[in-house]
């Protein structure tokens, strides 16, 4: 028994420990989305699908700002060699999604009717106030979260996951049996990307303390710049990335007739259970390790391997559960959710591909290749937003078939481009003698 535990230890500390850091995050993830499975039919039943569309636009709208609220100064955070410098790129994280969020808070109560006529949902007035509260909470625990990434913490992280998932889940079930209708999910969201944060700043202070009181104002201002394309590059990659993914649900709310939204958000939760259980703990543990392998001229077969362990241990449980899905899941939602099945079924090979990139996209911030990263994003977001636009003037039957379809396309592209750059730049850093 002791020679297995040893060889199991012994496999896990492999490659630099990077299965054992992967197997602590998914265990965490673990938890975290199998309380989220379980939850997911007593949701559908306490609410009804014009909630889960409500839910959608929320939920779409915080995507695509709380990416930027950040500045994209957050993923910097593991990057430099010095600690001095990390804590100030948290530093100007926070105080960057600070501010955000009150011009977020400022636009809504100034174009409150010119943002509710564009979404066409008038239920939608008062949940609107709810958008630069969840955006700030979540920018809070991104920096904190991209510090204990540093520090190789993800215990930490995969303990604060935990929290997550059973704090917001809970006040959503609460919320829901009380008739609160869509603002329970929605401060359940909410609960959802903010608990965790307590354990993460008592963290980061025990460990910061002695920089933060070091700290002048000038050095902020030489990391800012010295940081600065994160803010001008990778902020607008992460918008159009985002927005890529999540205003098309809010064009499809708003062109469709009845809960297509709805249908699409519940599909959206089910399928990024693996791309949450695998490809987050693998993104986690990438950045944390890519760095390094960049400096030895390594990155690009690391990546390689972090791809071939995504396909194995990834890729097949999700084509088990969408191939499944329009025969379970009536049963498990009830009959009203029947279209998610077949929503599924579409949205495969997308999420395939997105589960491969996601992780590895990070190479492009890591090798300075921010600008191409935006070019790219940028790229996508025409694809996807510009051709589903022309689809709900002229063929709005079938927006839903095309924003599949396009998704696919574009994690394609992105991931033979990922490739030829990581591929060049381990060819520039071999032929530089260190």
């Amino acid at each position: 028994m002791k020679s297995l535990l040893d060889k199991v230890n012994a496999k896990l500390n492999a490659q630099g420990g990077f299965l054992k850091a992967v197997s602590v995050l998914v265990g965490g993830t673990a938890f975290a989305q199998g309380i989220g499975i379980l939850s997911l039919p007593i949701l559908t039943r306490l609410y009804s699908p014009e909630d889960f569309t409500l839910f959608a636009v929320y939920v779409s709208l915080l995507a695509i700002l709380s990416v930027a609220s950040c500045l994209r100064f957050e993923i910097a955070i593991p990057i430099p060699r010095e600690d001095s410098e990390a804590v100030q790129l948290v530093l100007l994280a926070l105080i960057s999604s600070f501010l955000i969020s009150i011009f977020l808070g400022s636009m809504v109560w100034i174009f409150h009717t010119e943002i509710l006529y564009l979404l066409k949902q008038p239920d939608f007035s008062n949940l609107i106030w709810l958008v630069p509260i969840g955006v700030l909470f979540s920018g809070i625990y991104n920096s904190l979260q991209y510090w204990a990434t540093r520090r190789k913490q993800f215990p930490v992280i995969a303990k604060t996951r935990m929290v997550q998932s059973i704090s917001g889940i809970s006040i959503q079930i609460i919320m829901g049996a009380a008739g609160f209708a869509a603002l329970g999910l929605i401060v359940g969201q909410i609960v959802k990307v903010s608990a965790g944060i307590r354990s993460l700043t008592i963290s980061f202070w025990g460990e910061a303390y002695e920089f933060l009181k070091k700290l002048k104002f000038s050095n902020l201002e030489n990391t800012f710049k010295k940081n600065d394309k994160y803010p001008k590059y990778s902020t607008f990659e992460a918008l159009a990335n985002s927005a890529g993914i999540q205003l098309p649900v809010i064009i499809i709310a708003a062109f469709t007739v009845g809960a297509e939204a709805g249908f699409l958000m519940l599909a959206m939760q089910i399928m990024a259970i693996p791309m949450r259980f695998i490809g987050g703990a693998v993104s986690q543990v990438y950045l944390s390790y890519a760095p390094e392998k960049y400096k030895l001229g390594k990155l690009s077969s690391y990546t390689f391997d972090c791809i071939l362990k995504l396909v194995k241990i990834g890729v097949i449980p999700l084509i088990v559960i969408c191939l499944l899905a329009p025969f379970i899941v009536p049963y498990v939602f009830g009959a009203k959710w029947e279209r998610t099945g077949d929503m599924m079924i579409w949205m495969l090979p997308w999420f395939i591909m997105q589960l491969i990139v996601s992780p590895v996209s990070m190479s492009l911030h890591i090798t300075g290749h921010q600008r191409m990263a935006l070019m790219l994003q940028t790229i996508g977001l025409v694809i996807r937003v510009g051709g589903l636009c022309l689809f709900g003037i002229y063929i709005d039957n079938y927006m839903f078939e095309y924003y599949a379809i396009s998704g696919f396309i574009f994690y394609c592209i992105y991931l033979l481009v990922v490739f030829l750059i990581i591929k060049i730049s381990d060819n520039q850093k071999r032929e530089v003698p260190l």
